[in-house]
């Protein structure tokens, strides 16, 4: 790989040796290499998760299915939760703020045979759900939390559960350590931490020395660590610096499916190829395109497929035109007629690598319930409009 396709962060960092890090297992399922596609609200659909396994390997999760709505039987919900005839495993993450609404989606899903493995959420940073006590709020209830968990393992029977979940909401107000260890007493197959707080929401830089801690505070189980994956080599120095299982990428890989490529590559100890130009380029987009339209329908797919537009053609030169008219497509003929007008051999801009993509915003000041810091161990369910359907971790 070209070394000017290399952040300055990660020159001198090397593939992974051979042995240098334990097989990540999460229940029955080995994941190699120990990577998993993070849950996001609106992209990690089917279609999406089809493009990323044709580039490597390793743990494709569903965006965010609210606990409840998948009770009493949403069929958006309900179609958000289904998964390509080939994906193996079928990875799903669950949100709920009630332990009997998530004891029946668990039933469901895994008496149905639809889930091989079940993610929860207790990360999603919108105010509108940590207001009421939801998502990164959540875990601030360590009895409800405690309840929560328990009932989705015990439910769950032989498929693993997993759980997500930030530092805290602020600096003041962190949980991730008793999260962890709620999550391992409870039988939690692995734990992964979003190294930020809700406060952070997706500012800044990740505390990958948070990573560090978990790790050493939680050995029993492998904890994975989230936040600022942008590169392959990223992974590797995450790995490194905190001791963690796996990791999880996230809005690193919008825009950029091939970073899975990458990734197989630095952990089976080999360079990556260059970046692709942007004729490369526009041809992954045509296949996620196509993918989405025969999943929602042309004019829903093409409407949908304009964010990631956006996103495949960040840094490019005259890319903000090129937007514009990426936009304004509502079908498949349209999306092409703009491809075809680009030049196939302009370079992938360098610059590109880490600029971010997706979610975005500074710091915000998280506004709990009142009174909701008093009596942390109830179990006490709290606000049903706390699971918000469009929110994600």
């Amino acid at each position: 790989m070209d070394p000017v396709y290399r952040s300055e962060i990660n020159r001198g960092v090397a593939p992974a040796g051979t042995g240098e890090f334990e097989p990540l297992r999460i229940g029955p399922h080995a994941v190699d290499p120990p990577v998993v596609l993070a849950p996001m609200a609106g992209v990690t659909n089917a279609p999406f998760r089809t493009l990323c396994r044709r580039f490597g390997a390793g743990l494709y999760v569903s965006e965010m299915i609210t606990a409840r709505a998948l009770v009493e039987g949403d069929a958006k919900t309900r179609k958000l939760a289904s998964f390509a005839p080939d994906e193996r495993p079928r990875s799903l993450q669950l949100y709920g703020v009630d332990p009997t609404y998530v004891g029946k989606a668990v039933e469901r899903l895994v008496g149905e045979g639809q889930v091989d493995h079940l993610d929860l959420n207790f990360g999603c940073p919108v105010r509108k759900v940590t207001r009421r006590g939801g998502g990164a709020a959540l875990p601030l209830r360590r009895g409800l939390l405690r309840a929560i968990v328990r009932e989705a393992v015990q439910r769950a029977g032989s498929v693993p559960v997993t759980m997500k979940f930030r530092i805290g909401v602020d600096e003041g107000l962190e949980t991730y350590l008793d999260a962890g260890r709620i999550g391992a007493d409870e039988g939690c197959a692995a734990i992964a931490l979003h190294a930020r707080t809700a406060a952070q929401h997706y500012d800044g830089h990740a505390d990958w020395s948070t990573i560090a801690r978990l790790v050493e505070a939680v050995p029993e189980i492998p904890v994975l660590g989230n936040g600022d994956i942008w590169e392959a080599f990223d992974a590797l120095r995450m790995m490194r610096e905190t001791g963690c299982a796996g990791v999880v990428v996230g809005r690193g890989c919008l825009g950029r499916p091939w970073l899975f490529r990458d990734l197989a590559c630095v952990f089976a100890g080999r360079e990556p190829s260059d970046p692709p130009n942007l004729g490369e380029v526009a041809r992954v987009m045509r296949e996620h395109a196509a993918l989405l339209a025969d999943f929602m329908g042309e004019r829903v797919g093409v409407r949908s497929f304009r964010k990631h537009a956006t996103w495949y053609t960040k840094g490019f030169p005259d890319s903000a035109r090129l937007r514009g008219r990426l936009i304004a497509t509502n079908t498949l003929a349209e999306l092409d007629a703009v491809l075809d007008d680009t030049d196939p051999d302009v370079a992938f801009p360098p610059h590109a690598m880490r600029v971010p993509r997706g979610k975005s915003g500074g710091r915000q000041r998280v506004v709990l319930p009142e009174g909701f810091l008093q009596h942390r161990d109830a179990a006490t369910p709290i606000d049903a409009a706390a699971e918000d359907p469009a929110s994600g971790g």
